[in-house]
């Protein structure tokens, strides 16, 4: 074993668990924290939609959006934290069109680069899936980097993939990147429709 890989088991032996929880409503507070999760993600070079450097404005403007998306209830919001505070989020994508009661997009799931390798990325979709059925979504749909730590995870976690699109994006430094679509199938044992009155 090596020195660093047992300087992270003791880390993990001594740090609590992160906790997840859904947010009914998203302030000031929380947004700014956030924001910090979003930046140095994208500083980390982290393919989520903003390009390096990441002004603290934009992504203030962002997450105040996201929190609109929340309390008209078109978006769930899902925060993890640990002893410092907010270290990761995830989203679901609620709002589409009416041909698609039964689906949801699952985006921007963001960790922390201090709370990484702790099994939080993998904790944070879980959850996401869980809350998914829960509102009776039996699809969800996502994209990620080709070949890059998300699209492994989502591998890992039985995400499907459906192919690649070679230069879809940009890298934060601004070199084109192939990204990856997967589906996530959480209705392998039901059968019948979807009712669309089920809770957005």
């Amino acid at each position: 074993m090596t020195r660093s890989t047992a300087f992270a088991r003791l880390s993990a032996m001594i740090m609590p668990e992160p906790t997840i929880r859904r947010l009914d409503r998203v302030n000031d507070d929380l947004i700014g924290r956030l924001a910090d999760i979003l930046i140095d993600c994208v500083e980390g070079g982290a393919s989520v939609g903003f390009m390096h450097p990441l002004s603290r404005d934009r992504a203030l403007a962002f997450w105040r959006r996201v929190a609109d998306g929340v309390a008209s209830g078109g978006r769930v919001l899902q925060i993890a934290e640990d002893e410092s505070g907010p270290c990761g989020t995830v989203q679901l994508v609620l709002d589409l069109p009416e041909n698609q009661p039964h689906r949801a997009d699952l985006v921007k799931m963001l960790v922390h680069r201090r709370a990484r390798r702790r099994g939080l990325g993998a904790a944070l979709v879980r959850a996401a899936e869980a809350e998914a059925r829960a509102r009776g979504r039996t699809l969800l749909v996502l994209d990620a980097v080709t070949d890059g730590d998300g699209s492994r995870l989502y591998e890992r976690l039985g995400w499907v993939r459906v192919g690649d699109v070679p230069g879809f994006a940009l890298m934060p430094g601004g070199a084109p990147c192939s990204t990856t679509f997967y589906y996530r199938d959480l209705a392998a044992s039901r059968t019948g429709p979807v009712d669309p009155a089920l809770p957005a």
